[in-house]
C-alpha cells in the first residue's frame, strides 16, 4: 500500500538493524503505552482499508447530499453574538472592517484554482498520496485553510469558494489528506457562514469535512500536539454549525480532554514551540467564540483554566509588537488571523484569548479582528510578569530586556528538536540571541541539511558535546533517547544517555545578560554557540562586539572563538546566513561564563 499522508509522520529510514529496533523501543517506552497503542489502532484501520471506506462512503454522501440540497445555508445562530461585557453586541460582516488584502494577497486568492494542489495528484485519493515525494506540502495545505474568505469582498469569497470546491472533490487530494487541515479549514469555513448571516455555505461540505476529522481520530489523538486540539475543536463548530448535537457534544468532550492533557497547569503546552501555541490559542479561542454563540454549555474542566493559563503563557513570551520567538518547531501558521498580521504578529491572537479566557485585555484595546468578532474590551489588563516558570521553560522580563529558557523540565511529550537549554535574549523587537527557526518540515532538493542545521543541537544556542546530537533522531519527527532535564536555582540541568552533564543558569540585569554554562561527564570536547542577530559584528580577544550588543566569554580552559556563517529561518521555507559566535573548549572544563551588556 502506498505511504498514506497520515502514517508519513517518520522520514524514509534505513534498513532495521540491531541498534534502530532498540532506538524504536526507546521512543515507543517514553512516548507511553497509550500513544503507542492509538497509532497501532489507528494502522490497522488503514491497513484493514475501514479508513478508506468510511470516507469512500461519505463521498458518495457528500454528493447525494450536494444534489438534494443544492444553495441550502447553514443555521445562522443567534443573530446577536454575546460578548464578555454586559449586553450583546452585534458582530458587523468581515467585509466591512477587516483591513482589505494587499494587491498580492488577492490576486494569489483569486488564481488559486491554479495551485491548489502544488505538486501533489489533486485526483488521487487522499489516502493514497505520499505526502513527502513530491515536495513540501505545508505551503501547499496554507493555501487550502482559505483564510482569504475573510477578507475578500462577497463576490470574490463566493468564487473563490466556489472555485475551491470545484477542485477538491471530496477526499481527492492533499487538501483532504490530513484531518487536521480538514479541522482548519473548516473554522474558517463556519466563521465565514457566520459572519457573512445570509450567506449559504453547502451543508454537504462541512459534512464532508466532520467525515474526514473522524476518520483518523485515533491518529489526532496518539500525536499528543496540536492534532490533537485542533480535530476536536473542528468537530465541536461543525456540530453546532451542523445543528447536529452528538457531534457537538462529542468534539467538545474531546476538546476538553485534550486540553486538560496537553495544556499542564501553569500554561505550557505539550508542543513546546510559541508559535504552535498560538495556533493553540487561536483554535480554542474560536471554539469558545463559538460556543457562546450557539449558547452551547461551557467546556468540562479544566478547559477554562488551562486556555487562561495557556493566553498568560503566550503573553509572556511575545514581545511589545507581537513578535513570538522561533524557538521549537513553527509552520507560521495563523488562523483566523482577522487583523493581517500574520506569522510575525500574534498581538491579535493573544488580545482575542485574554478577552475569552481571562477576562481582561493583552494591552492591545483597539484590536480589529476583536471588534469584527463583537468581543468587547475589559477594563483590566494582563500584567507581565518579571521571572516566571512553567512545565518546559523558564523566562524573565524586565524593562525592554526578555529572557526565555528552554528547560525541558520535565519531558513530558516528545521534543520536536534538540533545543535543550536554548535561550534567547531580546531587546525590544530584537532578538539578539536567537533560535535557528525552522527551515521547512521537507526541505526542497539540495536543502535536506536544513534540518540537522536548523532544528539539530548546533541550531540552537546551547551546548554541544563532541559535536554529537543531544538525542539520536529515528524520523523525521522523533527522537529516541531524550535527557534528563531538571529545574535549578536560576536556570535548568540535563543529563544526556551518555552521561553528560550540562547545567544553565542567567541573570538579567538592566543592561546586562549573565549565562553560566556548567559541564560535566566524560567528553573530550564541547562546542557553545551563540546565534546573533543581524549586525556588523567584529571578534575581540574575548568575544564579539557590534552595534547593538557585546558579548564577552570566560572559562576556566582554553578556549577558541570563531565568528562563523550559519543559518536562519525567519520565515517558514526561507533560509539565509545568520552570524554564529561558537567557543570551543577541549575537556577538562567545567565552566563558561557568557556576559552580553548593550551600548
Amino acid at each position: 500500500m502506498t505511504r498514506s499522508a497520515v502514517l508519513a509522520d517518520t522520514a524514509p529510514l534505513p534498513p532495521a538493524s540491531g541498534v534502530r529496533l532498540w532506538l524504536v523501543a526507546d521512543a515507543a517506552w517514553r512516548l507511553g503505552p497509550r500513544a503507542a497503542a492509538l497509532f497501532a489502532w489507528h494502522r490497522l484501520r488503514m491497513r484493514l482499508g475501514i479508513v478508506r471506506r468510511a470516507l469512500d462512503r461519505g463521498a458518495a454522501r457528500s454528493a447525494h447530499r450536494a444534489a438534494s440540497h443544492a444553495g441550502e445555508a447553514l443555521p445562522t445562530g443567534p443573530a446577536r453574538a454575546p460578548t464578555l461585557s454586559a449586553g450583546p453586541v452585534d458582530a458587523p460582516a468581515p467585509w466591512r472592517g477587516v483591513p482589505p488584502p494587499t494587491p498580492d494577497t488577492t490576486r494569489e486568492a483569486r488564481a488559486g484554482a491554479a495551485d491548489w494542489h502544488g505538486p501533489f495528484d489533486g485526483a488521487a485519493h487522499a489516502l493514497d498520496l505520499d505526502l513527502f515525494a513530491a515536495g513540501d506540502i505545508r505551503p501547499v495545505w496554507e493555501a487550502n485553510r482559505l483564510l482569504p474568505l475573510l477578507t475578500l469582498d462577497p463576490p470574490a469569497a463566493d468564487a473563490l469558494l466556489a472555485d475551491w470546491t470545484a477542485a477538491n472533490p471530496p477526499f481527492r487530494g492533499p487538501a483532504w489528506a490530513c484531518g487536521q487541515e480538514a479541522a482548519l479549514r473548516a473554522l474558517h469555513l463556519c466563521l465565514f457562514a457566520a459572519l457573512r448571516g445570509g450567506q449559504p455555505v453547502p451543508r454537504a461540505l462541512l459534512a464532508a469535512h466532520a467525515r474526514r476529522i473522524a476518520a483518523t481520530r485515533a491518529y489526532a489523538s496518539a500525536q499528543d500536539n496540536n492534532h490533537a486540539i485542533s480535530e476536536p475543536a473542528g468537530l465541536f463548530v461543525l456540530g453546532l454549525a451542523l445543528d447536529d448535537a452528538a457531534m457537538a457534544r462529542r468534539g467538545g468532550r474531546d476538546l476538553a480532554r485534550a486540553v486538560g492533557r496537553l495544556v499542564s497547569g501553569d500554561g505550557a503546552f505539550a508542543q513546546a514551540s510559541p508559535g504552535y501555541h498560538r495556533l493553540l490559542l487561536d483554535t480554542l479561542s474560536l471554539a469558545e467564540w463559538f460556543r457562546r454563540r450557539h449558547g452551547a454549555p461551557e467546556f468540562a474542566a479544566p478547559f477554562a483554566q488551562r486556555a487562561r493559563a495557556a493566553t498568560v503563557w503566550l503573553h509572556r513570551v511575545a514581545s511589545s509588537g507581537g513578535a513570538l520567538p522561533r524557538a521549537g518547531a513553527c509552520d507560521d501558521s495563523a488562523l483566523a488571523d482577522l487583523n493581517g498580521g500574520g506569522a510575525a504578529d500574534a498581538r491579535g491572537s493573544i488580545e482575542r484569548a485574554a478577552r475569552l479566557f481571562c477576562g481582561a485585555s493583552a494591552g492591545h484595546r483597539d484590536d480589529f479582528g476583536c471588534g469584527v468578532l463583537g468581543i468587547a474590551c475589559p477594563e483590566a489588563t494582563l500584567p507581565r510578569p518579571g521571572a516566571w516558570r512553567s512545565t518546559g521553560w523558564r523566562g524573565e522580563t524586565r524593562g525592554a530586556l526578555s529572557v526565555l529558557l528552554r528547560t525541558g523540565a520535565p519531558l513530558r511529550f516528545r521534543p520536536a528538536q534538540s533545543d535543550l537549554l536554548h535561550l534567547e535574549f531580546r531587546h525590544d523587537e530584537v532578538a539578539l540571541l536567537r533560535d535557528g527557526g525552522t527551515g521547512a518540515y521537507n526541505p526542497p532538493p539540495g536543502c535536506a541539511w536544513w534540518t540537522d542545521a536548523l532544528a539539530g543541537t548546533a541550531g540552537h544556542n546551547t551546548i554541544m558535546f563532541d559535536g554529537q546530537e543531544q538525542m539520536p533522531r529515528i524520523g523525521r519527527f522523533l527522537f529516541a533517547r531524550w535527557p534528563r532535564a531538571r529545574l535549578v536555582p536560576g536556570g535548568a540541568a540535563l543529563r544526556d544517555w551518555r552521561g553528560r552533564r550540562h547545567d544553565r543558569r542567567f541573570v538579567l540585569e538592566d543592561r546586562r545578560l549573565t549565562v553560566e554554562d556548567r559541564v560535566g561527564g566524560r567528553f573530550a570536547g564541547l562546542v557553545l554557540r551563540w546565534r546573533l542577530a543581524p549586525d556588523e559584528w567584529r571578534l575581540t580577544a574575548t568575544g564579539v562586539e557590534g552595534a547593538q550588543a557585546r558579548v564577552a566569554i570566560s572559562a576556566d580552559a582554553p578556549f577558541r572563538l570563531r565568528l562563523s556563517q550559519g543559518w536562519e529561518s525567519p520565515a517558514y521555507g526561507v533560509v539565509v546566513p545568520a552570524p554564529v559566535l561558537e567557543v570551543a573548549v577541549r575537556a577538562p572544563v567545567a565552566r563558561l561564563t557568557t556576559v552580553l551588556e548593550l551600548p
